[in-house]
């Protein structure tokens, strides 16, 4: 059912926050490329807010009330922020969930070698990506180096106007007879997808000249060396800065907003609230694209624990207390969905599919084909955000991940549905998803943020 575009009930006023709301939020996907970018940029805007670091109380046995800020900082990966309420946090909380990992390219331990005059970076993609789609764009290098004694330095190079940026490179198309024969996924393979990071020998060595300059770089102006690649989580990703897209600036192009498109908009809104009844908490995590693994992941006990801990400063010592405030709990799971696009049809069914600028997207249930691996959101939930949408006057539409036997795709959502708590995908329809850059409406994006804080105030 199409209720229209959102532009079209927007005041002057409406236009003037959602160009502050969209200004500020590609300020935050320029800046948090990466899940350890977005955590730092995560906390500092939640410290500004007046959030404490939740170590802090358990450190100096600090009582938890009614009203007290709270983060959690999953080893610099990912972040749980809680806004006590005044009623028990055993009657739950509205959650709102996201991840901050975005499909890119990583470097291999063994990071960097030589061939035939070129340096390279050995490289491993994470995510679902098209490979094809990363050649011949300039890269930029973000990440950590932790070096045996401790010591910890950031890399960001390709970002700033005056920095070199690295990239991959492919067959022209004079010589790309058999090439072109290949099907998509196997144009570029996996152990191709190595940029170039140098072509200058180091006068003084013979062998491996043109490595060894690279690495006489790095230890100049970082003080990594070879062997420090080790212990680096170095993510390649292209580089440039989000972007007003269309000439009527309607739209922005940025990489990453699978699933920063989220994580902002559930961010600001949780962030506004300045009192609440009810416990509020949002939860940004990392590793969604690779199944939500390892201990930043969201099958990770770092959220339960959390809640075990602000229970315990709480004076709730019951040992249900977490499994009380779980279970009770309401949550949506905030994440983007794929929108209908016109150049191909034959991939979506219409009337199923998610539109730009008609609002935020709820899809109850993701999985693939037959449901497999789906959150089944129930009836009654659904209603019950109707009405609270309605009530916000928030455009919102529901919607499915393509046709039936297409394919399909999840989210953290059943990972907290097994709590026993109601929980539904809710985010921003996007335009060439998994891709370099992506494409979202400033409408949705402003419509997601109205639709969180309608969440956060009314369920």
């Amino acid at each position: 059912m199409d209720k229209g575009s959102a532009w079209e009930k927007y005041t002057e006023k409406d236009i003037e926050k959602l160009n502050n709301i969209c200004n500020d939020y590609k300020k935050f996907l320029t800046v948090a490329k990466t899940e350890r970018e977005a955590t730092k940029e995560i906390i500092r805007r939640a410290e500004e807010k007046g959030y404490k670091n939740l170590e802090d109380y358990i450190k100096n046995n600090i009582k938890i009330t009614p009203g007290d800020k709270i983060y959690v900082n999953n080893k610099g990966k990912a972040v749980a922020l809680f806004h006590i309420g005044t009623r028990p946090v055993t009657e739950g909380m509205n959650i709102l969930g996201a991840h901050i990992d975005s499909p890119r390219i990583d470097l291999k331990a063994n990071a960097i070698y030589e061939s035939d005059g070129f340096a390279y970076f050995d490289t491993h993609y994470y995510g679902g990506i098209k490979k094809y789609q990363w050649v011949t764009l300039p890269l930029a290098i973000h990440g950590v180096v932790i070096k045996k004694d401790g010591t910890k330095i950031d890399l960001n190079i390709g970002e700033e106007e005056s920095d070199p940026v690295i990239g991959i490179t492919d067959l022209l198309p004079h010589l790309a007879g058999e090439q072109m024969k290949q099907e998509a996924s196997k144009i570029i393979e996996g152990e191709k997808l190595d940029p170039i990071i140098g072509n200058k020998p180091l006068a003084t060595e013979e062998k491996e000249s043109v490595k060894n300059n690279i690495l006489l770089l790095l230890k100049e102006k970082y003080n990594i060396v070879e062997e420090d690649f080790h212990s680096a989580e170095i993510e390649l990703v292209p580089a440039g800065s989000a972007k007003d897209f269309g000439l009527d600036r309607s739209m922005i192009i940025s990489y990453g907003q699978d699933d920063r498109a989220c994580a902002y908009t559930s961010l600001e809104a949780f962030l506004e609230i300045d009192q609440t009844e009810k416990t509020l908490s949002c939860i940004l995590v990392d590793k969604e694209e690779i199944g939500s693994v390892g201990a930043t992941g969201m099958q990770s006990h770092f959220f339960d624990n959390a809640i075990a801990e602000i229970c315990l400063l709480m004076g709730e010592s019951s040992p249900v207390a977490v499994r009380r405030v779980l279970n009770h709990s309401k949550m949506l799971s905030s994440d983007v969905n794929a929108t209908y696009d016109p150049l191909y049809k034959s991939a979506m069914d219409k009337r199923n599919a998610s539109q730009f600028t008609r609002g935020v997207v709820y899809c109850k249930y993701t999985g693939s084909r037959g449901k497999s691996g789906s959150n089944d959101a129930n009836a009654e939930y659904i209603a019950e955000l109707r009405k609270v949408m309605d009530d916000a006057n928030v455009s919102f539409q529901l919607s499915e991940l393509g046709k039936v036997d297409m394919g399909g795709g999840g989210t953290i959502a059943y990972m907290l549905a097994k709590y026993n708590m109601d929980v539904i995908d809710c985010g921003v329809g996007v335009l060439s998803m998994h891709a370099p850059w992506e494409v979202t409406s400033k409408a949705d994006i402003y419509e997601a943020y109205r639709g969180y804080i309608a969440f956060l105030k009314n369920i």
